[in-house]
């Protein structure tokens, strides 16, 4: 009998990636985002990418509120400039469900949760990434990543 050597799969890198390749765990915001989007969504990120194409973001946005902070709060999640990469993909995927969800309640704080996360992404954009103070905490750009891949006014640059 010959055993099988069992492969071990870390779900924060693709199968097409290598150890040392920075595309690995933003592959997992793109594939979020091929998969059925909430429209909801699709209208947060095409204001997103029309507003950072047409203003640049020349303006410095304003960080969140408290009231904002106690929402992220009330479901566990930091703030945009504390949070990493597989933070966000998970909480895109809670958000995803929760958008869809029968709950009118949950469905309302999930939608206001990514709008606070596009806010708080604007800030992080027009402070020219000065928020970021580790670079670990590079969540900000799974989110890019997603609201790009969702928006139907993004083309990249080729």
């Amino acid at each position: 009998m010959t055993s099988k050597k069992i492969e071990t799969v870390y779900p924060v890198q693709s199968t097409f990636s290598s150890d040392n390749d920075a595309f690995t765990a933003l592959s997992t915001s793109a594939l979020l985002a091929k998969s059925s989007v909430p429209y909801s969504h699709r209208r947060i990120a095409d204001n997103y990418v029309i507003i950072k194409r047409v203003y640049r973001f020349q303006a410095v946005q304003s960080r969140i509120t408290n009231a904002e902070r106690q929402l992220l709060q009330k479901y566990d999640f930091n703030t945009l400039e504390f949070s990493t990469i597989k933070q966000i993909n998970e909480e895109l995927s809670y958000l995803k469900k929760w958008s869809t969800s029968s709950n009118e309640s949950l469905r309302k704080d999930a939608d206001t949760i990514l709008q606070i996360r596009a806010k708080e992404l604007k800030y992080i954009v027009a402070s020219r990434y000065s928020a970021i103070t580790n670079e670990i905490y590079n969540g900000y750009k799974a989110l890019e990543r997603y609201f790009e891949e969702i928006s139907k006014f993004y083309s990249p640059i080729v």
